[in-house]
């Protein structure tokens, strides 16, 4: 599916068509709609990179204990810890 944002919108943002889907993505990653890691992907980036994106903007990383469960397990199986 494409979504298509007329240029009226773009225009009101007062932001360009990249800046906005920054923003786009930034919105669904903090309503827990996209993880780290799809919204790294969607905007193109490396996770790192997104992570340095939304420190700089003091959005929280959504980590809870399960999925410390699910990497202390699998860095155990790859024999990491």
């Amino acid at each position: 599916m494409n979504l298509i944002i007329s240029d009226e919108i773009v225009k009101a943002s007062g932001l360009s068509e990249d800046e906005l889907l920054v923003e786009l993505v930034l919105l669904l990653f903090q309503q827990s709609k996209v993880s780290l890691g799809k919204a790294a992907e969607l905007l193109n980036m490396s996770q790192i990179r997104f992570q340095r994106l939304i420190a700089n903007r003091g959005i929280c990383v959504h980590y809870d204990v399960a999925e410390l469960r699910e990497d202390i397990e699998h860095l155990t199986v790859k024999g990491w810890l």
